[in-house]
């Protein structure tokens, strides 16, 4: 039986921080941040993890992290992160 084709399934991609994204992720506590490196390198193989397609944001994309939320883009081949930050603050 074939497996239900998924936009991303069996597709590697590599991962890119903008500017904004870095400072995010460099001002979050140590904890949060190992675990949002740890999200972020699964949506690495094919987009896994709750993933969601926005309207209207600056981003195309938002992958959820408990109170957490991280903004990114597919750009062909490249998983481009935007911004990181608590769900409360980050769509503003």
């Amino acid at each position: 039986m074939d497996r239900p084709r998924h936009p991303g399934y069996e597709r590697a991609y590599t991962i890119e921080y903008g500017a904004s994204a870095q400072k995010d992720l460099d001002d979050l506590p140590a904890a949060v941040r190992a675990q949002v490196l740890r999200k972020i390198e699964k949506l690495r193989d094919r987009l896994a993890g709750n993933v969601k397609r926005l309207h209207e944001s600056e981003a195309a994309f938002r992958l959820r992290m408990g109170d957490y939320r991280i903004l990114f883009d597919v750009e062909g081949d490249v998983i481009v992160i935007r911004k990181i930050g608590n769900r409360k603050d980050i769509y503003d």
